[in-house]
């Protein structure tokens, strides 16, 4: 169940709910100062720990160095939030064992020796933390993790100790924005110990409205006091988010239905698409499918779409690398392809 090809409680707005975790092999110094073989040796460790358990669960995972990837390659996985941009920075070293249903991947020497995760779509917290423990405790019965009795789990970043986890929910969040209410809610989830960030997370920009809400302490309370912690946020968000596109839609009809409606005329026709103005569009068309005004469309074809038309996918889909003015002709192009097949 891929959070881009399948829909979760509240996809509305929820797009996805991730759970990641950091953690540390005893005895070994973190990759940051590890030579190349040490590096390889917590390669080696961790892909056993899975693939040679006996666990039911470990069976549907493959081990992929990211040496044997080309940069496209790498980059599709970044794409589909299976991996992260540090990881790539550190290729030569690091490795990912991902499920085949791309809900858990586990990346090996990025930050920490260890960063696992598991993605879910919709607002589905609670049961990705469910599954990611699972995998957690298989990779334990084979590895010792640095651990702590008074500080808990020990990472290479000081602001990951103690759980080590980043427990995020992707939100589409254009009512919030149009109404300018959307700086008002990130102060105030500041507040309680949480932060948003962009598409891809720390450093990244908030294209097409999406904003990544995830806790900003490890150290203190428990897994499940974060995600409940987050939980009750995420439902307030909702709940503003809600109220904002019905004041949208209520103060300017007219206004409101054209302006989600040019949008999906521009994507339907336009020879030129740049990544930021494709976001923009799309958020604009994912808002009235969500609001029962664009019929046809659902919010699984928009998920894919965003995702295929991102620059390493559309770099795989012709066959080469493009420049920027490139992949902004077939970039359109594709849209226009993938929305003829619907109208």
């Amino acid at each position: 169940m891929s959070w881009i090809s399948e829909n979760g409680p509240y996809s509305g707005i929820v797009m996805s709910s991730r759970i990641r975790i950091a953690r540390n092999i005893a005895g070994l110094p973190f990759p940051s100062i590890a030579s190349i073989e040490t590096s390889q040796k917590v390669v080696d460790m961790v892909r056993k720990s899975i693939l040679e358990s006996n666990s039911i669960l470990s069976r549907d995972f493959d081990f992929v160095s990211l040496r044997n990837l080309n940069e496209v390659e790498r980059y599709i996985l970044v794409e589909k939030h299976l991996i992260s941009p540090d990881l790539v920075e550190r290729a030569e070293i690091a490795a990912v064992l991902m499920d085949r249903n791309e809900q858990v991947s586990i990346m090996i020497n990025e930050e920490d020796h260890i960063r696992m995760q598991c993605i879910f779509p919709g607002f589905q917290l609670d049961k990705a933390w469910e599954l990611l423990n699972r995998v957690d405790d298989i990779v334990e019965e084979s590895i010792e993790y640095s651990f702590d009795e008074h500080l808990g789990y020990l990472t290479s970043c000081p602001t990951n100790v103690g759980t080590g986890m980043r427990a995020s929910v992707m939100m589409h969040l254009p009512g919030l924005v149009a109404t300018n209410y959307i700086n008002s809610v990130l102060h105030t989830i500041s507040k309680v110990g949480l932060t948003a960030r962009g598409l891809y997370g720390e450093g990244s920009e908030a294209l097409g409205d999406i904003y990544q809400i995830s806790n900003q302490i490890t150290l203190g309370p428990t897994e499940e006091e974060i995600i409940s912690s987050l939980n009750i946020a995420v439902r307030q968000i909702i709940e503003n988010e809600r109220m904002a596109r019905q004041a949208l839609a209520q103060s300017g009809k007219l206004e409101f239905e054209d302006r989600i409606w040019r949008a999906l005329g521009v994507l339907k026709h336009a020879r030129r698409l740049s990544l930021q103005e494709f976001m923009t569009l799309l958020s604009q068309v994912r808002l009235g499918v969500d609001m029962g005004i664009i019929k046809g469309i659902d919010a699984v074809m928009l998920n894919e779409l965003m995702v295929k038309c991102q620059p390493a996918h559309l770099q795989a889909y012709v066959g080469r690398e493009m420049s920027a003015e490139e992949l902004d002709i077939v970039r359109a192009n594709r849209v226009r392809d993938e929305l003829s097949k619907i109208s």
